[in-house]
């Protein structure tokens, strides 16, 4: 038995509260190591004595990443302090005992020994989510880019490649005229990037936070746009950049005129005076990046977090938004994000915070800072399965394992699984123009837990290189929009919303084969069955055991043969 990859701390990773009284216990161990795992309970306060209050619980191996195993048990609870150690046998035979982050080869009776939950303590620290945002479709848009409300020639919208100044003069109007597409398509939430005032087509260096910018309209128009998306059943998330601003916020703008007189000198990182902004030199404050143009604020000093956070409320309380997504979320601190959620969440509870972060994010998914983050991991193994082939079909499910046997487990449904982005290349330019490809990523995208983003234009199958090529002109013009995986889009978003077992149900059994490329996956729900299999590779395979079940996304009997990067879900008879 490798000790050293047995694991498990006493926090809100391994042993935290889903409700009142309702625990779940998590142990990793290393893969395929151990045969049994038993967790071992007792009161803390009350001797054995006077009451003898040890169990043994059984734990189930609930998944495994390349590298381990997550034992997991749910317990109910009604203490005010649990003591608990692992009894572990692997497959020899040899049976050990784990308390306390130490291994003893008889079972412990010393308390002392034992993990500690306060669980008082852990219900406080429950992760209380949006119920309305679990599991819902979300469309990013680029307001740029996305619709005008104005005549825009076909030679200005359609352009390709297309630069970062291309003026295509998108607007909130033209997202309000297009509602009706999202809903039809399936969407449940609308993420703008920034749509403050700026002079960039990005908006990513704001120069005024409580102004919309001329070009996408003003603040009736957004009021208008979140009014009309919720008659639809749609909520609106807008990005939040608080990480920097532009140098012609007025605080930055007060320090280029004043220099070390400047009253907002602490509102920055200014290492040194005269400022230093030119193209190709590194900036003498810190910034976005090494971008002079997006000064890096100080958010330890009281005033600047003041003001970001009244910024936050403000669009949530004057335009009731549903929501932030937090650019550049990781390279603000912890303190912040602590005090931006408090305060947020006492404005509207239900507001969903988002994190960008481009790698895992256990350390601000804890409960008491975000809610969830735009899942980059997920994109990245997407893209090595689907795209290039790097990756083969059982390091996907586990790296998506990994996952979830480092996180809270209620945030499975919340994940904001992407394959594309406005700061990566298309997937279907990774793919090399594959449209079955596409389709594939979309089905892994589209069919599974967690709560989709598609990037406005990929359901039109819309091409573009790395940024800024991947910000092109939605295609509204029908002859340029690929109509059939429109189709596939809309016809997987539909049995999403049709089947809640395929988001909510439990994974009765998953595997994959790497030879044949297949991903099998069953999910059950209040007596329902649902099949889905994924074939990850070129050519055809045959599955005739599950030929004859309804195919949903054929709408027809399955043939029992999957094609080239075919995806099927299957109802049985």
């Amino acid at each position: 038995m490798e000790y050293a990859a047995i694991r498990h701390f006493a926090d809100k990773r391994y042993c935290f509260a889903l409700e009142k009284g309702r625990f779940l216990i998590r142990l990793e161990t290393k893969k395929g190591d151990a045969a049994r795992v038993v967790l071992h309970v007792q009161d803390k306060y009350l001797p054995l004595k006077y009451q003898d209050t040890r169990r043994a619980c059984p734990m189930k191996l609930a998944y495994s990443d390349n590298y381990s195993d997550y034992y997991e048990t749910l317990e109910e609870l009604d203490v005010v302090c649990l003591r608990y150690f692992f009894e572990i046998e692997d497959t020899a035979g040899k049976v050990c005992y784990y308390g306390e982050h130490s291994f003893f080869d008889r079972c412990i009776t010393d308390i002392d020994n034992m993990f500690d939950c306060p669980q008082n303590l852990r219900e406080e620290e429950m992760f209380c989510l949006p119920q309305w945002a679990r599991n819902k479709v979300v469309y990013q848009i680029f307001p740029s880019r996305f619709a005008s409300h104005l005549e825009i020639p076909e030679n200005v919208w359609y352009q390709a490649p297309i630069d970062h100044k291309a003026d295509l003069k998108g607007s909130l109007q033209g997202i309000i005229r297009h509602l009706d597409y999202l809903k039809n398509l399936g969407v449940d939430i609308l993420y703008m990037t920034p749509i403050f005032a700026s002079n960039s087509s990005h908006k990513y260096n704001i120069d005024d936070y409580y102004r919309i910018d001329p070009s996408f309209g003003d603040k009736k128009d957004l009021k208008e746009l979140v009014q009309k998306a919720h008659q639809a059943g749609m909520r609106v998330i807008l990005d939040g950049v608080f990480n920097h601003t532009g140098i012609d916020f007025f605080a930055f703008r007060d320090i280029m005129e004043k220099g070390k007189a400047s009253p907002y000198l602490n509102w920055y990182y200014i290492e040194d005076f005269p400022l230093i902004m030119e193209w190709g030199k590194r900036p003498n404050y810190k910034t976005f990046s090494y971008a002079g143009m997006m000064p890096k604020l100080n958010l330890q000093n009281r005033e600047t977090a003041d003001y970001m956070i009244r910024v936050a409320s403000y669009w949530i309380q004057e335009c009731g938004i549903d929501g932030w997504r937090l650019d550049v979320a990781d390279e603000i601190s912890h303190t912040f994000w602590k005090r931006f959620r408090k305060e947020i969440k006492a404005v509207s509870p239900d507001a969903l915070i988002i994190g960008e972060i481009w790698h895992f994010a256990g350390d601000f998914l804890e409960g008491d800072e975000w809610d969830t983050v735009m899942n980059y991991p997920f994109c990245r193994y997407v893209r090595n399965l689907a795209a290039s082939g790097e990756m083969n079909a059982s390091s996907f499910l586990g790296n998506l394992n990994y996952i979830k046997g480092h996180l809270h487990s209620s945030l499975e449904g919340y994940l904001w699984n992407f394959i594309d982005s406005h700061d990566t290349a298309r997937f279907l330019h990774l793919a090399g123009n594959d449209l079955r490809k596409q389709k594939l990523a979309a089905a892994l995208q589209l069919l599974l837990p967690g709560m989709p983003m598609i990037y406005y234009g990929d359901e039109v199958a819309l091409e573009g290189g790395p940024d800024p090529d991947c910000r092109r002109g939605m295609p509204w013009d029908e002859k340029r929009q690929n109509t059939d995986m429109l189709h596939y889009y809309r016809t997987l978003l539909k049995i999403r919303h049709c089947y809640p077992l395929l988001t909510e149900g439990r994974l009765a059994e998953v595997y994959a084969e790497d030879d044949t490329g297949l991903i099998y996956m069953e999910r059950q729900l209040n007596g329902q069955r649902i099949i889905l299999v994924f074939h990850t590779l070129p050519g055809s395979i045959s599955l005739p055991r599950l030929a004859g079940m309804k195919n949903l996304v054929r709408d027809s009997g399955f043939s029992g043969t999957l094609s080239d990067y075919e995806a099927a879900v299957l109802l049985p008879a």
